[in-house]
């Protein structure tokens, strides 16, 4: 599967039979990424699609050193299902994840 990270739209991707699954990412105070919304089209559910944005959204703060801020619901579920993202979370806000 192919997360392509658009930079333009601060959203993760992926396409496929031309629907998009996405989720949205903002910057924040030049030290966090915020995972905002996730998105994920009827036809592509129950294929771990969001899931693997998840995971490429956590890839890429891990890459350019951003912690990360939760505003997602299903992020948030997957930080729940995955500690080993834990340590990435920026304990100022989130304290309990």
């Amino acid at each position: 599967m192919e997360i392509i990270n658009n930079t333009e739209k601060l959203q993760f991707e992926y396409t496929k039979g031309g629907e998009v699954a996405k989720l949205e990412y903002r910057f924040y105070k030049q030290k966090n990424i915020a995972l905002v919304h996730t998105l994920v089209p009827d036809s592509m559910r129950g294929e771990g699609v969001a899931s693997a944005l998840a995971a490429a959204a956590f890839a890429y703060a891990k890459e350019v050193d951003k912690k990360v801020m939760v505003y997602c619901p299903f992020v948030a579920a997957y930080v729940k299902k995955n500690p080993v993202v834990r340590e990435q979370i920026d304990r100022a806000y989130h304290p309990g994840l």
